[in-house]
């Protein structure tokens, strides 16, 4: 088995122990020390730290096991250890950042599923690397989100369509009224930030960053300094009062990012100091200025509250308004503008409007199926065509060309269709699925008896799957054009 070492300074943090993969051994070894630092590898008893997932200013992540679950469930490990140039006072604060992730991952996590659930939250006291030196870490174990970020998504297949991107925003825009109406700012919401499970579910990630709202600082409290630049606004940026109208900036600049499937340095004029990212997506009017409206400079000239923009999308939707205000705000300023050292005009912010319900739909510009992006709608389309073609043989040699057989074979080729659409199987898992398949007709002659009479049955499977899926292709293929000819016109 394969442990990783979170030593930040280890030579070699890679660990391999042939002893963990016998029985139970992993259960109930008592502790594991890297072979190069000496660091305990399990983590205060339990974690095991498979994989190194990301490092960071503050730290790093690793993808771990909890041995003391029955399933050794995965989770994430984030280890907390700042560069050493930091002063006393820097330190102090990333330190308590770093408590204070795990103090709202606790309190909010465990209330919200689209927010991870803390796990642990523990220090370690080690030995050092020079004699009678001891080295302190802190660790924070999190539940774990399989799946890809949006940043990932957005690297791999480019410009999101406004209807998905309006999925997003909307969805977000529901996590982050719970995280605000508990009384906390998130602080840095980006691409990166925003991961989708296997399942399709969005998580909001990262609350390192967090801001308590206290009474005594109104509805704000001071910015820490620490942000992602270009989606941060001007406030943020200059250490200033931060607002919930603070994330709702930084959504609206993930929401660009996306639309665009350009970098925020990108979207703005230098020379002019506004926002220039509508000729570079195809949006609605009335959600481009809701947009724009969320990008304002000024914290009183956004919207005041994510269920404000609800409101303002519910309304756009139903076409009841052409633009989210009737005397809109001059236009937006990214981060970088004089504005930055300049309090607010005003602490007085517009009314809210009513809450919108969180199952407000979403504008859509195209239908869905023109979403789906060419290379894995017609991957998909030829596994279905080979594994249909497989499925047909196997039920073919089992039952007959009977009703019954006609109807298991219809149900299991509508199920594998059901399952991708889901996104439930993906990628990978339909080269396994498909090689899975071929080997228990190939282990197994009676799912291929039909091919008996050929003489080389299995390779005659393989030809008539083959062909099956490339059918398939060219039946996709067909649909997609007509459906996209007809989209137009229509």
């Amino acid at each position: 088995m394969e442990i990783v070492c979170t030593r930040p300074s280890c030579p070699r943090p890679e660990n391999h122990f042939a002893d963990l993969d016998q029985g139970n051994t992993i259960k109930t070894v008592q502790q594991k020390f890297c072979t190069a630092c000496g660091m305990p590898l399990i983590l205060s008893g339990r974690y095991i730290t498979e994989k190194l997932l990301g490092k960071g200013g503050f730290g790093a992540a690793y993808l771990a096991r909890d041995r003391y679950t029955p399933t050794m469930r995965p989770c994430v490990v984030k280890l907390f250890q700042p560069s050493g140039d930091l002063n006393p006072s820097q330190l102090q604060l990333a330190q308590s950042l770093f408590e204070r992730e795990a103090a709202v991952l606790e309190d909010l996590g465990n209330r919200h599923r689209q927010i991870p659930d803390l796990y642990a939250f523990f220090p370690l006291i080690v030995p050092g690397a020079r004699p009678h030196v001891q080295e302190e870490y802190f660790y924070l174990v999190q539940e774990y989100i399989e799946g890809e970020d949006l940043e990932q998504t957005l690297a791999r297949q480019g410009a999101f369509s406004q209807s998905d991107t309006l999925s997003i925003l909307v969805e977000m825009l529901q996590v982050l009224s719970f995280v605000h109406e508990n009384g906390t700012i998130h602080r840095d919401i980006k691409p990166s930030n925003i991961m989708r499970h296997r399942n399709g579910t969005l998580y909001l990630l990262d609350f390192g960053a967090v801001k308590q709202v206290t009474a005594a600082s109104g509805t704000g409290g001071k910015s820490t300094g620490i942000y992602s630049m270009g989606f941060a606004p001007p406030e943020q940026m200059s250490g200033s009062t931060v607002y919930p109208s603070t994330d709702l900036y930084a959504l609206a600049v993930t929401c660009i990012t996306l639309l665009t499937g350009k970098d925020t340095g990108d979207l703005y004029d230098g020379y002019n100091n506004t926002w220039n990212w509508r000729p570079h997506a195809q949006v609605n009017g009335a959600i481009a200025a809701i947009l724009d409206r969320m990008l304002c400079a000024t914290p009183n000239q956004r919207y005041d509250s994510a269920e404000a923009v609800l409101d303002a999308l519910k309304a756009a939707v139903q076409g009841n308004a052409a633009s989210p205000s009737p005397n809109p705000p001059p236009a937006p300023k990214p981060p970088g503008t004089a504005l930055q050292n300049q309090p607010p005009a005003s602490t007085a912010q517009p009314p809210a409007p009513k809450p919108v319900a969180p199952s407000a739909p979403a504008v859509s510009a195209s239908p869905s199926l023109l979403r789906v992006p060419l290379v894995p709608f017609l991957g998909g389309a030829a596994f279905t065509g080979f594994e249909g073609g497989l499925l047909a043989i196997a039920l073919t040699s089992l039952l007959g060309t009977s009703l019954l057989g006609s109807g298991a074979w219809l149900l299991l080729l509508g199920g594998l269709v059901f399952l991708q659409a889901r996104r439930v199987i993906e990628r990978l898992d339909l080269v396994i699925i498909a090689g899975v398949t071929l080997a228990v007709i190939t282990l197994f002659p009676p799912l291929r008896l039909v091919l008996a009479a050929t003489g080389s049955p299995l390779q005659t499977a393989v030809v008539l799957a083959v062909l099956a899926g490339l059918m398939a292709v060219v039946i996709a293929t067909l649909f997609r054009l007509i459906y996209r000819l007809l989209s137009s016109i229509l």
